[in-house]
């Protein structure tokens, strides 16, 4: 745990060799605090996720599309999700060789939700410091303007923690940046279905309700590497953190889970899914 103020800084990264990503594209994650898309999955591939996924949602019953949040360390497939190294490839050259997975959602929006994702910065809800955790963005369906994409406003991860305001009711929840529509023009994050997008914790980000007739269904798995601590002992009790690559420092992970039915396990105690 730390004593110090938490960190909600951004630092530009710095990687002179690469595994996936251009120099072009980390620059521009430095400059617009985002980088999309990269081909993951293919089609049979996320056909086969998006069957496992609908089939975890339907477990769930009416709380499927927004209570599926931070299985990663008790479902398998989840778990095998998140340690795929074509994903992790991808990660590493933003946050280095040190991997933890601590946190995930499936973020499902049916067609005609009227419910939006206020803007928001992450990280500015987390007991993390410092501020390094980049969250991927697999698409589970396609994602465009019409279903509801999810949107970022480019160069806002930089800026350090932004003022909120309450939101009202049709808000998936109660917070939102204040003024954002002063802050640029938003980027719409189109992505085809096994396609991911990566961007920063401190990035004011938000979606817009789905007036469309498809669903707008995404996977959201959040990384950081060994360095970032957590700040709040009793934040840190609702943390099930797998280690996916390198060491974990003072991180307490949990093994690959035997189980794969989310019925035979109770809820976790959720963190990190805003």
């Amino acid at each position: 745990m730390l004593d110090s103020p938490q960190d909600l800084g951004f630092r530009p990264v710095q990687n002179a060799d690469p595994k996936k990503l251009t120099q072009e594209q980390i620059a521009q994650y430095n400059e617009k605090g985002f980088v999309q898309p990269f081909d993951i999955f293919s089609t049979s591939e996320i056909n086969q996720i998006r069957s496992y996924i609908d089939g975890l949602m339907n477990d769930m019953g009416p709380d499927g599309a927004y209570g599926i949040n931070c299985y990663q360390a008790r479902l398998s497939g989840l778990w095998d999700i998140a340690t795929d190294a074509r994903i992790l490839d991808h990660v590493e050259d933003l946050i280095g060789p040190d991997i933890l997975c601590w946190a995930t959602a499936i973020l499902s929006k049916k067609p005609h939700d009227p419910k939006a994702v206020p803007w928001h910065q992450d990280a500015s809800f987390w007991s993390l410091s410092p501020a390094r955790t980049v969250t991927v963005w697999l698409a589970i369906d396609d994602a465009d303007e019409a279903n509801s994409a999810m949107r970022f406003i480019p160069g806002t991860h930089n800026q350090g923690a932004m003022k909120v305001q309450q939101t009202g009711d049709e808000a998936v929840f109660h917070k939102e940046t204040a003024n954002a529509e002063a802050l640029g023009e938003p980027f719409s994050n189109t992505l085809k279905a096994g396609q991911i997008s990566m961007h920063a914790d401190m990035l004011v980000h938000g979606s817009l309700a789905n007036k469309s007739d498809r669903r707008r269904c995404g996977f959201t798995l959040r990384y950081c590497p060994s360095e970032v601590q957590i700040t709040d002992e009793a934040w840190a009790n609702g943390v099930e953190a797998i280690l996916c690559r390198g060491e974990a420092g003072s991180w307490k992970t949990h093994p690959r889970p035997e189980n794969n039915d989310i019925t035979k396990t109770s809820s976790p105690h959720v963190v990190g899914n805003n």
